[in-house]
């Protein structure tokens, strides 16, 4: 059975990711890790939720038992153990998170000594090692068992790094932020570092207690962020998610930055200051064709590959970019982050509202969407959708009537997302309700 998903592990704790699951992919890993690597140390991170002790203790214990030496630095966004993983020398990181899920779900991600995530192959190296765990001869004795300690201070080596991806002319002094820590791992770091530049700081949901993470608060529920910034009169808001990886954007009059608008803005503002690497960046197939014709018209192309934040660095590497993104708030900015980093692109979106002396309301907003339409369905089984009856044709009649469409299993729930665009929101809407009933009835009658 195959247990990685889009983004490394993920399931109901307890349930999917169990003390058993986590020892024995602690195992498979550090036998992966000691094989491509040239030394035997790993950093172990975790977000906010209480069934993250079960699993990082199991999964320590894992790696300590096949001879690793691990560096456990506790409640920590996802892309600072990205960036301490290369700081600190180690040979690979682990973050347990569930990022956006409920507090029920946990999860395992994995990163090179490089700070970037596993690419499929190598997770298909760890899976495999982990289904054939069938002997002992992997197990240290002795001298050879692996240590564990723990280590407090390195918050300080991360806020560091943030602040030095904001430009050095610029001061926050006078812009008052609305920070939603969403309860999650960057409840401590995240007000760091925009109090030490300046800003007129309010924080909410910064008060974990292992339960409430992502629950009406962060980036899953912006509309509670929107009314703070108005009711403060606040110049912008910020909501994290649970491991900060993500950031979604309230301008000063309380709306929600639509993810591409977001995109579009901050691409523009990298290529007129000479920031942006070959004037492209890369965005999902989720990504709204306003996106694409907005960079257009301002000499920057764009290059769409699969939903999936890795996906996107991938993409990025491969063709010597440094900047992408994913409307759901993942953006990454490679010169100083190997994964999406909500406080990197916060800062990022700062100073384009500095230097250009606009109003978020008016320099978040650069451009028109086309209509789309999103649904999700719960599923029980991933059926292969090709086998569904009636979809290859529904799909020819999609394309026919010039209607973009994305169908896909969510890699880290049981869902089928559905996105539909097209310039005629009445046909769209015609056409989500007539699919939505041919899928449910399909997938009702096999199961």
């Amino acid at each position: 059975m195959k247990i990685f998903g889009t983004d490394g592990v993920r399931g109901r704790a307890g349930v999917d990711i169990t003390a058993m699951v986590a020892l024995r992919l602690g195992i498979a890993a550090g036998i992966y890790f000691q094989k491509h690597s040239s030394g035997n140390r790993i950093l172990v991170g975790k977000d906010t939720r209480k069934s993250g002790y079960m699993v990082e203790n199991a999964l320590v214990s894992g790696l300590t038992s096949v001879g690793m030496n691990v560096i456990q630095i506790g409640p920590m966004p996802t892309p600072a153990v990205a960036f301490l993983t290369e700081d600190m020398r180690c040979d690979a990181g682990i973050m347990i998170s569930a990022s956006h899920n409920p507090y029920y779900d946990n999860g395992i991600k994995f990163f090179d000594r490089s700070g970037f995530k596993l690419d499929e192959d190598k997770e298909a190296q760890i899976e495999s090692i982990y289904h054939n765990l069938d002997s002992t001869h992997y197990y240290k004795i002795d001298k050879d068992i692996g240590y564990s300690k723990r280590i407090d201070d390195v918050i300080g080596r991360y806020i560091v790094h943030i602040k030095n991806s904001f430009p050095k002319n610029l001061t926050l002094q006078g812009i008052r932020i609305v920070l939603d820590c969403a309860n999650g791992a960057a409840y401590k770091v995240g007000p760091s570092v925009f109090r030490e530049l300046g800003a007129d700081l309010i924080v909410i949901n910064d008060s974990p207690n292992g339960y409430n993470i992502n629950e009406n608060s962060g980036a899953m529920y912006p509309n509670i962020l929107a009314n703070e910034v108005k009711r403060l009169r606040a110049d912008i808001g910020f909501a994290l998610d649970g491991d900060a990886d993500r950031l979604v954007v309230v301008d000063n009059e309380g709306n929600v930055v639509h993810g591409d608008k977001l995109i579009g803005s901050l691409a523009l503002y990298q290529k007129n200051r000479n920031a942006l690497r070959n004037n492209t960046i890369v965005a999902t197939l989720m990504s709204n064709a306003g996106l694409e014709d907005f960079l257009g018209t301002n000499g920057i192309s764009l290059m769409r590959c699969s939903v999936g934040d890795k996906f996107v660095m991938q993409e990025m590497l491969g063709n010597h970019l440094n900047f992408g993104g994913e409307q759901s708030g993942h953006i990454i900015f490679s010169d100083f982050a190997k994964t999406g980093d909500g406080l990197v692109s916060a800062l990022q979106v700062l100073a384009l509202l500095i230097d250009s002396k606009k109003s978020s309301n008016e320099a978040l907003n650069p451009f028109s969407l086309y209509p789309q339409r999103q649904k999700n369905i719960n599923i029980t089984k991933k059926i292969p959708l090709q086998d569904i009856e009636g979809f290859t044709d529904f799909t020819k009649e999609l394309d026919s009537k010039g209607i973009r469409h994305l169908i896909r299993y969510s890699g880290t729930e049981n869902k089928l997302r559905i996105l539909l665009e097209g310039r005629d929101y009445k046909a769209l809407e015609e056409c989500e309700i007539a699919l939505v009933e041919m899928l449910e009835g399909r997938l009702n009658h096999i199961l």
